[in-house]
C-alpha cells in the first residue's frame, strides 16, 4: 500500500507489517481502515511468500477502537462474516502478531485478542470500556478475554471499564512479550520471524488443532487431533526436519 495511506504496510523477509496510521485519531477504526487492513489480510493469505502478519498502530498508540464520529455515517465497520476489520471474527490461515503501543481500547483491544500473539510496550494499556458507554463488546472481547485471564481479572476489566497494565496483562498470560516503550514493532517483527522459521505446515497445524479441540473432552480432542497431525507428520517438511537436525544444518521448508 502507498505511503500516507490510514493503513500501511511494508514486507520484512516473510512477515507483513500492517500499521495503523491515524494518529490524529489514536488510530481508531473507520471504514476506509477497515477495509485495508482487510485488504492487507487477504495479500498475507494469499501470498505463499509471507507467513506472518504483525498489526501495529503508530503515533504511540496501537488502537483507540472504531472510530465513533464516523460510526452514524458509515456504519460499523465490520467486514462481511470476518468482523471488525475482516480480523476479529475471521479465520486466518496464517498467524498474526499484535504489537501494542500506548492504548489497545475497546475495538483495538479485540483487535489485538484476536491476533495469536500479543508484544507490549512497558506502559501499554489494555481496555474493553464499552459498558462506559452503554455498549457492549461485540467483537470476540468478552469470551476471549476470559479465556486469556484469569476469570476474576477478566470480569473485573469487563464490568468496570478499567484499564490492564502491559506488565499485569503479561504477568496473567494475556502478552507473550514485554518491550521498551518505542520497541513494541521491533519486538513484534522479532517474534514473527521467530514463528517464520518453523515449518508453515506444522505451525498451521498447530493453530488450527488449538481452534478445533477448544472445548472438547479429552477423548474428542485426542480425534481431531490425529485428522490434523497424521497429514503433517507424512508430509516432505516433516522428512526434511529430520534429515536437517541430522545433518545439523537449516531445514528448507517447502509447505508441502
Amino acid at each position: 500500500m502507498a505511503a500516507g495511506l490510514p493503513v500501511e504496510t511494508k514486507r520484512f523477509g516473510h512477515t507483513l507489517l500492517i500499521t495503523i496510521n491515524r494518529p490524529q485519531a489514536r488510530n481508531a477504526v473507520n471504514r476506509e481502515v477497515a477495509e485495508l487492513i482487510s485488504t492487507a489480510l487477504e495479500e498475507l493469505s494469499t501470498d505463499p511468500e509471507l507467513l506472518v502478519g504483525v498489526l501495529a498502530g503508530v503515533g504511540g498508540h496501537f488502537c483507540s477502537g472504531v472510530d465513533l464520529k464516523a460510526l452514524a455515517a458509515e456504519g460499523f465497520p465490520r467486514i462481511g462474516n470476518r468482523g471488525l476489520a475482516g480480523l476479529t471474527r475471521a479465520e486466518l490461515d496464517k498467524p498474526m502478531v499484535a504489537a501494542v503501543e500506548g492504548y489497545a481500547v475497546s475495538g483495538g483491544c479485540e483487535l489485538a485478542l484476536a491476533c495469536d500473539l500479543i508484544v507490549a510496550a512497558e506502559s501499554a494499556k489494555f481496555a474493553l470500556s464499552e459498558v462506559t458507554k452503554g455498549a457492549v463488546p461485540s467483537e470476540g472481547g468478552v469470551q476471549r478475554l476470559l479465556r486469556k485471564l484469569p476469570r476474576q481479572i477478566a470480569m473485573g476489566m469487563l464490568l468496570t471499564g478499567d484499564p490492564l497494565s502491559a506488565a499485569h496483562a503479561a504477568r496473567y498470560g494475556m502478552v507473550n512479550w514485554l518491550a521498551p516503550d518505542g520497541q513494541a514493532i521491533a519486538a513484534g517483527l522479532e517474534l514473527a520471524d521467530q514463528v517464520g522459521r518453523n515449518a508453515p505446515l506444522a505451525v498451521a497445524a498447530v493453530r488450527q488443532l488449538a481452534r478445533e479441540t477448544e472445548g472438547h473432552t479429552e477423548a474428542e480432542a485426542w480425534t481431531v487431533q490425529d485428522r490434523i497431525v497424521k497429514p503433517v507428520l507424512d508430509s516432505e517438511d516433516a522428512k526434511e526436519g529430520v534429515a536437517a537436525f541430522q545433518e545439523k544444518r537449516q531445514p528448507v521448508w517447502r509447505g508441502r
